[in-house]
């Protein structure tokens, strides 16, 4: 984990002691990347708003838990990182927002195209797994990115999954299934 990844973790070991400077200097650091990866996956900025809202109530009122995890072992902390963290939250922020707008207006929720720009996660990804493999996520059709990106890299539930993206959880299933055989076939 780089330097900033250990400051975090201290400005939320501070937080957890209801230390206000601590949690603005975390707002500061962490709600612009935040809500870039929100923005990717919803494209209604009330919702995303409401999100990272919900989220950094959440960490002013749970940062104890973080930091008694990490201290405790580390290793079992949620997301493994400060920020992993927060994603976690705002995921499951979004995954709740996003199933309540569908109750509201009883109509598929927008999602922005997944990949209209490199993201941080496929550069990251890219680095870690090698050409090969990242050649291969390339090749796959945005849709199948789009699972793989909610159930991988945000480690959401197929039900999770299937209201982040607006499709029904059989088809998330299926997806999940073609994208992992498309990979299969790719690096055999």
């Amino acid at each position: 984990m780089g330097e900033s990844g250990h400051d975090e973790e201290r400005l939320l070991r501070r937080v957890a002691r209801a230390d206000l400077d601590a949690f603005d200097e975390l707002y500061r650091r962490t709600s612009p990347w935040l809500a870039l990866r929100l923005r990717r996956r919803c494209s209604d900025d009330a919702i995303v708003s409401e999100v990272l809202q919900d989220t950094y109530l959440t960490v002013w009122r749970a940062a104890g838990s973080f930091a008694g995890i990490r201290q405790s072992g580390g290793a079992d902390a949620p997301g493994g990182s400060a920020a992993g963290w927060i994603w976690t939250i705002a995921a499951r922020r979004l995954v709740d927002a996003m199933r309540k707008r569908a109750r509201r207006l009883e109509v598929p929720t927008e999602v922005l195209p997944v990949h209209s720009v490199p993201a941080a996660e496929d550069e990251a990804l890219a680095l870690v797994i090698g050409s090969e493999l990242g050649a291969a996520l390339d090749r796959l059709a945005p849709e199948l990115r789009a699972v793989l990106a909610a159930m991988v890299l945000d480690g959401l539930t197929v039900r999770e999954t299937s209201v982040l993206l607006g499709v029904p959880e059989g088809t998330v299933k299926s997806r999940a299934r073609r994208a992992r055989n498309a990979l299969r076939e790719a690096l055999a």
